[in-house]
């Protein structure tokens, strides 16, 4: 297979284009610390789409940054059956999230997470890590049913890989191999959910000529990267 063959595999023309196969129950991550770094094309085009019951993975889904938006959109426009998030409401108790709501109501399974734990079971799934053991939860109801142990005399919880069908990333900078280069806070959980998914869909600012990226500012290698749509800022 040719290289110009290759890189046509991963370019997609547009974000609807990318998502397509995105089916109904299907599992989900997307990316972006509060919403700095949230693919924002994507969660609409998926939004559009309608799919249902999925299951969100993300650091925070509680509705409250507007701008950019954040992957509550799908929560509130009723696609999410279950959502495993480290921020489920806002910092306000005067305001009701849409997580919130449809969990009092039944119509959706909330799974909270610590926010560096839910980080390292990203990450754990990516690395092909069977377990690991985590103090965040100790002596709370996060730790209900789940397995504690000593180490070192200090108690430990026992927490599980989260992998997923697709992750949904941003990224500032990408070439058409799929190298992927973040800005600021993008970067803390776009590159691990980027490698816990079968299918990375990437949407990328600027979309470089293999080369043009230097190797030592790549923080997504290629190999786990497989659909890429290039959204100028702004757009």
């Amino acid at each position: 297979m040719g290289r110009k063959c290759l890189l046509m595999k991963k370019i997609y023309k547009n974000c609807s284009e990318a998502i397509a196969d995105i089916h109904d129950g299907a599992v989900v991550m997307v990316g972006a610390f509060a919403t700095r770094g949230a693919p924002e094309n994507l969660i609409l085009a998926l939004r559009d789409k309608g799919v249902k019951d999925l299951t969100l993975i993300c650091n925070d889904c509680s509705g409250g940054w507007k701008y950019p938006l954040d992957a509550d959109i799908l929560v509130e426009n009723d696609q999410v059956k279950k959502v495993i998030t480290s921020f489920a409401n806002f910092g306000s108790p005067k305001k009701i999230s849409n997580v919130e709501k449809r969990m009092l109501e039944g119509k959706l399974e909330l799974e909270m997470v610590p926010q560096g734990t839910l980080a390292e079971r990203v990450r754990a799934g990516g690395a092909g890590i069977g377990a690991f053991y985590a103090p965040a939860s100790v002596g709370t109801f996060l730790a209900k049913n789940k397995e504690v142990r000593k180490f070192e005399g200090r108690e430990m919880v026992l927490e599980y890989p989260i992998k997923a069908d697709f992750a949904l990333i941003k990224s500032h900078k990408a070439d058409k191999y799929g190298n992927l280069v973040y800005r600021g806070s993008a970067q803390n959980f776009n590159p691990l959910m980027a490698a816990a998914a079968k299918v990375t869909i990437v949407e990328t600012e600027n979309l470089l000529d293999v080369g043009e990226l230097e190797p030592d500012e790549i923080k997504t290698p290629c190999i786990y990267v497989n659909r890429i749509v290039h959204v100028p800022e702004g757009k």
